[in-house]
């Protein structure tokens, strides 16, 4: 399937607009042609994941959008508003927590708040609301060394929401977790996101977390990466694991893993 043919296939409004829209994206690392071109839309509440070969430009696109680097060509808007640097709301989670060791949680949720000049009580208080959102409570005042490594990613999570986003950029957010802790985090960024209602671009290797999560999977292929399929997810929310069960959802990831095995091979073929 053409990039094309994919992004007509995705639902668009002409009366709202989207808070990702990224046109003909394309990236070069020297010789190399790592990306593109793509078109990318999120809608506003959204949650799109994109999953792919190691190496295909997932990461590479979730930088662009998130103004961490330039393409070589193409566009990005975000809330209909060119990209020309960060973006206060936008918030990115990369799989490394990032913590600063020498703040408690409650400070370290607190650090983007402080930075942006907003007082102490203040902050504080936002805080609190943050950390008990995330599941936290009672933790406040604990070192992320005392931290197991998803409570470490629950505080980033609150980290990130304290800018009151309404765009989630998450590049394998649980990706150095065991498979249960993973589980249960991805629960609890359903239940955060539904309370926010932000839209999400959510990068991952995993297949089952993306149709867990996600009410959109893009399969990207093997670089220069482009979408060549599209899978819309029909799972009532909220969800749980156990919405992984379902039919919809077993020939949803039926689907995803047949593209993403045929361009693995195609890859390794190549290779030889």
């Amino acid at each position: 399937m053409s990039t094309q043919t994919v992004q007509e296939d995705v639902p668009m409004s002409s009366t709202t607009t989207p808070i990702v829209r990224a046109t003909q994206v394309e990236q070069h690392f020297g010789p190399v042609h790592a990306l593109g071109p793509v078109d990318l839309r999120i809608e506003r509440g959204e949650f799109v994941s994109i999953v792919g070969p190691s190496g295909c430009g997932k990461s590479t696109l979730l930088e662009i959008v998130g103004a961490l680097q330039d393409p070589a060509s193409g566009t990005v808007e975000i809330d209909g508003a060119p990209v020309d640097g960060p973006r206060r709301r936008t918030a990115i989670v990369f799989q490394e927590s990032a913590t600063l060791p020498w703040r408690t949680v409650l400070d370290n949720v607190a650090f983007a708040l402080e930075v942006r000049g907003i007082g102490r009580k203040e902050r504080r208080d936002k805080a609190r609301e943050l950390v008990q959102i995330v599941g936290l409570a009672g933790f406040e005042d604990h070192y992320p060394a005392q931290l197991s490594g998803g409570m470490r990613q629950r505080v980033a999570m609150a980290r990130a929401m304290s800018t009151e986003p309404d765009l989630i950029l998450a590049d394998e957010p649980f990706g150095a977790l065991d498979e249960q802790t993973r589980m249960l985090m991805a629960e609890e960024l359903l239940r955060v996101v539904d309370t926010i209602g932000c839209g999400v671009l959510f990068i991952t290797h995993s297949i089952q977390e993306a149709v867990l999560l996600s009410d959109r999977v893009l399969v990207m292929g093997r670089r220069p990466g482009t979408f060549i399929d599209e899978v819309p997810i029909d799972l009532p929310r909220p969800r749980s694991h156990v919405a992984l069960s379902e039919q919809s959802a077993t020939e949803a990831q039926e689907r995803i893993w047949a593209q993403i095995r045929s361009e693995a091979e195609v890859a390794m073929r190549s290779e030889r």
